[in-house]
């Protein structure tokens, strides 16, 4: 029961809800722009590059802890760098996938050494880990707004070139359309979604966020529009409810956020397995009363004959 208690305790619970508006209203911005670009990452096959960037973003939020400089403008710094580096260096899936495997230990190492010469509170060091629900200022919250709006704007200005170059980069290639740039073009903006999302679930957890929603969207159907609204419908019920849970509960939000968005996935795998069962049986129907018709007819059709043909004997 004191575990039941520690996780879920609503008491004062109208009081404290006052406190994080700010954090709800930032969980709802994460979660469009989470929603958004998730389907991309999945696309692409990124989830593993999100990851990476989140180090290097971890990275650049302890060292500016340290300084005593803005942790968001550290934490933008380092996800820029870590894009930019995978965008250019890593235009092969085989090399964007070792340079990732290098920065991601050199990211969380460097973020660690940060942490552990800052002699400030524990509670700063815990929440760029795992996140924090009452750390969101008005001035935090205006920046965040601020890039969610520019990943986003960048988003739809690139989104059908994008979806072309994802889907088939090498036909999208040979038709003109500008792959490489889009590529670091989306790894920039790869790289300010993860930055916003890590002030909120935390380094360790982003995927969540960014990588969760949108494969379970993908669950459902792969229609290019239903695609990014189920994914943002997820990753903003996702964020919201952790937050609102987190709220009654003296836990970080990540555990909350990640339960959520694991329930959802889980959900849509089930209801997407039976949708791909009820598929294949039509399919199988369909093949075997095409394919059992014709058989029939020929059989039908050799009877008639061999009976015309007795009676031309005849």
């Amino acid at each position: 029961m004191d575990v039941l208690s520690t996780v879920f305790s609503f008491q004062d619970y109208g009081e404290l809800l006052a406190l994080v508006q700010n954090s709800i209203w930032a969980g709802a911005v994460l979660g469009i722009v989470g929603g958004l670009i998730g389907p991309f990452v999945v696309a692409r096959n990124m989830p593993f590059a999100v990851h990476g960037i989140s180090e290097l973003s971890f990275a650049g939020a302890s060292a500016a802890l340290l300084f005593g400089v803005n942790v968001v403008t550290g934490s933008l710094l380092g996800s820029v760098v870590a894009a930019l580096l995978i965008g250019l260096l890593g235009s092969k899936a085989r090399d964007r996938n070792s340079i990732i495997a290098v920065l991601m230990p050199f990211g969380l190492g460097l973020g660690i050494l940060c942490l552990a010469l800052y002699k400030g509170r524990a509670a700063n060091k815990f929440g760029l880990l795992t996140g924090q629900i009452v750390s969101v200022d008005n001035p935090q919250l205006t920046s965040l707004i601020v890039v969610s709006a520019i990943v986003v704007v960048t988003l739809l200005v690139i989104w059908r070139p994008l979806m072309f170059a994802s889907v088939d980069p090498v036909v999208a290639a040979a038709a003109g359309v500008p792959v490489r740039t889009l590529a670091i073009v989306f790894m920039l903006a790869l790289g300010l979604a993860t930055a916003v999302s890590v002030q909120i679930v935390g380094a360790l957890l982003v995927l969540s966020l960014l990588v969760t929603p949108a494969a379970a969207a993908l669950r459902l159907t792969s229609h290019p529009v239903v695609v990014p609204v189920l994914s943002t419908v997820f990753a903003v019920v996702s964020v919201v409810g952790g937050i609102l849970l987190a709220l009654g509960g003296g836990l970080p939000i990540s555990p909350y956020v990640t339960t959520i968005s694991f329930v959802i996935w889980v959900v849509c795998r089930i209801v997407g397995g039976r949708k791909d069962r009820r598929g294949r049986d039509r399919i199988a129907d369909r093949e075997q009363h095409d394919g059992g018709a014709p058989r029939l007819q020929t059989e039908t059709d050799a009877s008639t004959d061999a009976t015309r043909r007795e009676g031309v004997t005849a």
